[in-house]
Formats: structure tokens, C-alpha cells, sequence
């Protein structure tokens, strides 16, 4: 969303707002009694959404943890193995007899 379109929208928004309040059925105090309790109704919506959101990505973080940990264990076990293959491959080599190189 560009500057301009976000601008609008706030002042499409503060227009709605003030229009609805000029032409509200109920009295100011009652009107800005309901605004102050949806208000709060939103703030304890946020505050409780953003502790879940909180959870989820405490409990995502930690599952990736475990998800890379578990792969540089898998690494570390494939390395070791092609150590310990070329080690034998190298012990095997050496351990055969050598033939004699015939000079042209």
C-alpha cells in the first residue's frame, strides 16, 4: 500500500468516524461511553492476541531449533562415515601390492 492510499484511508476513516458520531442516535456521553468501551474491548483483543502470537513463535523457534540441531547431527554422522570410508579406501590401496612399472 502506497503513502497516498494510507492517507486516504485515515482520512476516509476520521470523515466516517466524525460523520457517525454527528448522526449517532445516542447522546454524547453515551457515544463516547461506547467508543471507550469498544476501545478497551480492542486493546484487551490485542494484548490477548499478541501473548497467543507470542506462544506460537516461542513454540516455532523452538521447533526449528530442534529441527536444525537434528540435521547437524545427520551432517556430522555422514561426515564422519566418508572419513571412515576414504580411511579404509586409503588402507586398502596401500595394503596392495604395487605393480612394477615397466620404463618404455
Amino acid at each position: 500500500m502506497d503513502r497516498d492510499s494510507l492517507l486516504n484511508f485515515f482520512l476516509g476513516l476520521g470523515v466516517g468516524a466524525g460523520l457517525g458520531l454527528l448522526l449517532a442516535p445516542k447522546s454524547g456521553v453515551e457515544t463516547r461511553g461506547m467508543i471507550a468501551d469498544k476501545a478497551g474491548e480492542g486493546r484487551d483483543y490485542l494484548r490477548e492476541r499478541g501473548v497467543e502470537l507470542r506462544g506460537e513463535a516461542d513454540e516455532l523457534v523452538e521447533r526449528s531449533k530442534e529441527a536444525l540441531s537434528r540435521q547437524r547431527e545427520n551432517l556430522s554422522e555422514a561426515l564422519d562415515a566418508g572419513r571412515q570410508a576414504y580411511r579404509e579406501k586409503i588402507d586398502a590401496l596401500r595394503a596392495e601390492p604395487q605393480a612394477p612399472v615397466e620404463m618404455v
